[in-house]
């Protein structure tokens, strides 16, 4: 059974948190990486639509569902840190 999921990164977490994730044997992206830094988030979702992609993110924006409907998405996970540093 694969249990690997599709992550994107946003580009307001280090890229490393994707190696975290491609070593606990996921398939993550970045923002980064596909050059989508400072699009608009309505254009990072639909990129999340297109490639099956599950965002993780900083950007509370996501957990709107008024805005973003978790039926219209892969998924989101907007993360609450305390200390944003690496």
């Amino acid at each position: 059974m694969n249990t690997s999921m599709r992550f994107k990164i946003d580009e307001n977490l280090p890229v490393e948190v994707a190696e975290l994730f491609v070593k606990a044997g996921h398939d993550a992206l970045t923002v980064f990486a596909e050059h989508l830094q400072g699009v608009s988030d309505t254009q990072i979702a639909q990129v999340c639509v297109r490639e099956q992609r599950v965002l993780v993110t900083l950007d509370l924006d996501f957990a709107d569902m008024r805005a973003y409907r978790p039926q219209d998405y892969p998924g989101f996970i907007v993360l609450r840190v305390r200390n944003q540093d690496k």
